[in-house]
């Protein structure tokens, strides 16, 4: 069983952006229920079909499986438009791990996260100086949650 541990912070500064060269991601949600959600991504011209489970203490399930890109974008139009999460993802070294900065697109344009892929949950990591306040356990950051409530529609409290 594939296991992904992630944790998710605020950016407070854009230090980060001279180091690296962004993807392009555009990600669709078939279905979301409290025990599992099924994403479809398109990067580039790849495509994949991700299955992730409910979130215990940063970590769960994960599978993740390459798909033809066309198969991924008619799947994209037929069963996520236009609830569907554009950003641009960035890979920045840091230390011994990669952190990716995801600068949202579109309906959440404005919103910029980074995430650490961690391999155990309780491990102990420096954080850059551009990283701000954690927000892993904060459902409104997820993309699935992103796909149906924009960025662009949050409240100024939301946003804090």
């Amino acid at each position: 069983m594939g296991t992904e541990i992630e944790r998710k912070f605020l950016i407070k500064s854009d230090d980060w952006r001279s180091q690296s060269v962004g993807k392009l991601y555009r990600q669709g949600y078939i279905f979301k229920s409290t025990d599992v959600t099924v994403r479809i991504r398109v990067v580039e011209a790849q495509g994949y079909i991700t299955l992730k489970g409910k979130s215990e203490h940063y970590a769960r399930p994960e599978f993740e499986y390459a798909i033809p890109g066309d198969d991924a974008q008619t799947m994209l139009d037929l069963w996520c438009h236009p609830r569907i999460v554009e950003k641009i993802r960035y890979r920045v070294p840091f230390g011994d791990l990669v952190w990716e900065v995801d600068e949202f697109q579109g309906f959440n344009q404005g919103l910029v996260l980074a995430e650490v892929e961690l391999d155990v949950a309780d491990r102990v990591f420096e954080r850059p100086d551009w990283v701000g306040q954690e927000v892993s356990h904060q459902d409104r950051y997820y993309n699935s949650s992103l796909a149906i409530y924009p960025y662009s529609l949050w409240t100024t409290d939301e946003r804090g």
